[in-house]
């Protein structure tokens, strides 16, 4: 095992900066180590919360289910309620996403609910903003354009299978 080297507060800010830009490379587990950096000098540093949390969504197309569990343990570290439902929403409308690429049997339905899951998490969000902060609701529109816009989404059937048996 190799013993991880700590880097200075001083360094925290440009370091945030690094995170952010390897988010944008597409480099997402980058960025999370760099978050994962930065919250052991500082473990309540919301902005590398936040991008921690986001470098983690990238990366649900290689991580499926494992991913959204590690991105959901990051949510209660954010103080805010307002960022901890917006980015909750976040989250589980990047999971709808993944779903919808992965093309699985079932990843309608569940690509479905998780979008739901994300407008509802945007509601709170909605219910906490200040001032003319309108994020949530315009993730909120897109969540439920392409829900209007894809009909195959759809809630989970509620037929269950019967067997038939034979007298």
């Amino acid at each position: 095992m190799f013993e991880l080297k700590p880097i200075s507060p001083s360094a925290i800010p440009a370091a945030l900066q690094k995170a952010e830009h390897y988010r944008l490379l597409n480099e997402p587990s980058a960025a999370e180590s760099i978050c994962l950096d930065i919250l052991e000098v500082e473990p309540g540093n919301q902005t590398a919360l936040v991008i921690l949390l986001l470098a983690r969504t990238d990366q649900f197309t290689e991580t499926k289910g494992a991913g959204l569990a590690k991105a959901k343990e990051v949510l209660p570290r954010l103080r805010d309620e307002y960022t901890r439902a917006y980015y909750a929403g976040v989250m589980h409308e990047r999971h709808a996403k993944s779903l919808l690429r992965a093309g699985r049997p079932g990843s309608p339905a569940m690509a479905y609910e998780a979008f739901r899951t994300a407008m509802e998490e945007y509601e709170k969000a909605l219910a906490h903003r200040s001032g003319d902060n309108d994020e949530a609701a315009l993730r909120w529109n897109t969540c439920a354009r392409i829900l209007n816009e894809s009909p195959h989404l759809a809630p989970r059937s509620e037929a269950r299978y019967e067997p038939i048996l034979d007298d």
